[in-house]
């Protein structure tokens, strides 16, 4: 039973590192991976020789019978792999109902890693929340380089500083991850969610919590946004308006699973807001928490600059292939014996991320 690593065409990283590579041996499976698909995680060809054959791409998708990636690999690849073989990456099925048709009628056993259930039992193959804590750490490390000023309080004998003021938007991973750093580096942190369910956790982060009475609460939502009546949006946003226009920092994290981001910081908000400060939204590739937001683009409005990057855990190639290859592991677990595949529908997790079944 073979296994094919593919290399990402924009991406730097890679669904597998070497280090992982004698774990998928210890299942019963003869790794292929692609020339190059771990350079710009550092992770050269050389290093996988021990466990693996580094092929070509077509080489890879000819002969594996699964074939495993971040990004899901385009129409022209998946045309080359065989019937019937296991494909592993992330699709987004909820944004493009196109998919999963598409998928079976090229007769292939696709699974989506971001569909994974975000139980209790599944935590060790949840990729949405590894991604999303390096996103959140990251996010607090991009606004600091770019902020005109300190994050911590600085006394000096020229005078003292006071501390950098952070508001965080979504209490999910990447948010509690973003606030953890952010108090590391000495900034005071706000942070609003609509669950109270996080209200404990953002507090012993060192963090106080916003409320806005009425908030719509799904704990069912695995760790997305839901949808909320037009009465509560109306007075979130003046209470975030009230809160950026004090803050040097805001990042936002708020997604609605299969839906555009809700908008939570508008344009005249933004312009609330101090010159020199920072938006980060992580919400970008599904629309923007700010409304100013372009996806992929760094813009300054009125002396704020936007960020727009749903993608920053790509920025952190090494570890965030190192933890994506774990979660893969896994989850290959599940259903991968002895080099041998089967896929039983009475396992919830199997089921949740089995596109094709």
């Amino acid at each position: 039973m073979i296994l094919g690593i593919l290399k990402e065409q924009n991406d730097s990283r890679v669904a597998i590192v070497p280090a992982l590579l004698g774990k998928f041996n210890d299942l019963g499976l003869e790794i292929y991976v692609e020339t190059g698909a771990g350079d710009k995680a550092f992770c050269p060809d050389e290093a996988y020789a021990e466990h693996a054959t580094v092929l070509s791409r077509k080489e890879v998708l000819q002969q594996s019978d699964i074939v495993v990636s971040i990004a899901p690999p385009s129409d022209q690849d998946l045309a080359q792999l065989r019937p019937q073989t296991v494909v592993i990456s992330q699709f987004q099925s909820f944004m493009d109902n196109s998919v999963t048709p598409k998928l079976k009628g090229m007769n292939l056993r696709a699974f989506g890693m971001d569909v994974i259930p975000r139980t209790t039992l599944a935590q060790s193959m949840d990729v949405l929340s590894s991604m999303a804590s390096i996103a959140g750490y990251k996010a607090v490390l991009e606004a600091a380089s770019r902020l005109p000023r300190y994050m911590p309080m600085m006394i000096t004998a020229a005078g003292s500083i006071k501390p950098a003021k952070v508001l965080v938007l979504g209490a999910g991973v990447a948010g509690l991850q973003a606030i953890a750093t952010a108090r590391r580096l000495g900034a005071t942190v706000e942070a609003f969610d609509t669950r109270q369910a996080v209200k404990q956790e953002v507090e012993s982060l060192g963090a106080r919590f916003v409320e806005v009475p009425g908030a719509r609460d799904e704990s069912s939502a695995g760790g997305y946004a839901v949808e909320q009546t037009e009465e509560f949006l109306q007075r979130q946003r003046a209470e975030v308006a009230d809160r950026a226009a004090k803050s040097d920092i805001v990042i936002t994290t708020a997604q609605v699973r299969g839906r555009k981001a809700p908008i939570l910081l508008t344009k005249e908000t933004v312009e609330r807001m101090k010159p020199g400060s920072v938006v980060i939204d992580l919400a970008a590739s599904t629309g923007g928490n700010c409304e100013l937001t372009q996806n992929r683009q760094v813009i300054v409005h009125q002396g704020i600059t936007i960020v727009g990057n749903s993608d920053l855990a790509s920025e952190m190639p090494q570890d965030a292939s190192f933890l994506y290859g774990n979660n893969l592991l896994n989850f290959l677990k599940l259903f991968v014996k002895k080099g041998e595949i089967n896929i039983d529908l009475n396992n919830e997790i199997i089921k949740g991320a089995y596109l094709t079944a």
